[in-house]
């Protein structure tokens, strides 16, 4: 073999070698990501029934030790009459998602407030409220402010998305950190934060100003506001915290 051959092959040798490893490294970087992937938040928790056609030991009234007077079990649904005493849960909740159903009569007005506290004497002084309304015979429907699905006196709730008095309504509550959501018949329909700034501008120019705790607790009592008028059926109330 002559010197100009050898040349020759191993240069030839040498260009394989180097195709070889530049194949292997690019499969090598196709294999391995760049950064492994984050890992997953914890995953919520089962969901719970606080009334499912039964009570579940999951309310008393707020002024009651029990379940007040006024408040019955009918066709699985639980129902008021007129003013009656607010529910609340024995339990509080920090982080959660609530669902339930809700019905209410011929200019009822109603609420379901969260991260409620004991430190005022009502509910609605410390808690932040989902408004539940009968929005074209209720008082408070004449302002999107006060209307059904409205952060009360805060955030208002689009026209048009509540169904009218005597049908079913669904209604879907996200708390998550400072994050709330409201969801009404399968639409969110309000969304903000709590303690942000516009959060702050709008409880300094609300009735709430006057409390200087509204809606700052981390975890409190869920409740249903009975002392206003009008019927009201719920049903299907489940709940799951989130972590």
């Amino acid at each position: 073999m002559t010197y100009k051959n050898i040349l020759a092959r191993a240069a030839l040798l040498a260009a394989a070698w180097l195709a070889f490893t530049a194949a292997a490294s690019g499969n090598s970087a196709a294999a391995t990501p760049a950064t492994a992937p984050e890992a997953s938040s914890a995953p919520a928790a089962a969901w719970r029934a606080l009334f499912d056609g039964k009570l579940h030991d999951g309310f008393r009234g707020w002024h009651s030790q029990g379940m007040p007077d006024g408040w019955h079990i009918v066709d699985g649904a639980l129902t008021k009459e007129g003013n009656v005493d607010d529910l609340v849960t024995n339990a509080e909740f920090g982080n959660f998602e609530l669902e339930l159903e809700w019905k209410i009569g011929e200019a009822g007005n109603s609420g379901v407030f969260y991260r409620a506290t004991r430190e005022y004497d009502q509910i609605y002084w410390s808690g932040p409220e989902y408004q539940l309304l009968d929005d074209v015979n209720a008082h408070d429907g004449r302002n999107r402010l006060t209307a059904a699905g409205s952060a009360y006196g805060i955030y208002p709730c689009p026209e048009g998305v509540v169904k009218p008095y005597g049908e079913w309504n669904t209604t879907r509550l996200i708390v998550n950190g400072d994050h709330v959501e409201h969801w009404l018949n399968g639409r969110k329909v309000v969304e903000y934060d709590l303690g942000s700034a516009d959060w702050k501008a709008r409880v300094a120019a609300s009735k709430f100003s006057k409390y200087p705790n509204y809606g700052l607790a981390k975890r409190g009592l869920i409740g249903i506001q009975g002392d206003h008028p009008g019927a009201l059926a719920l049903r299907r109330i489940r709940i799951r915290e989130l972590p």
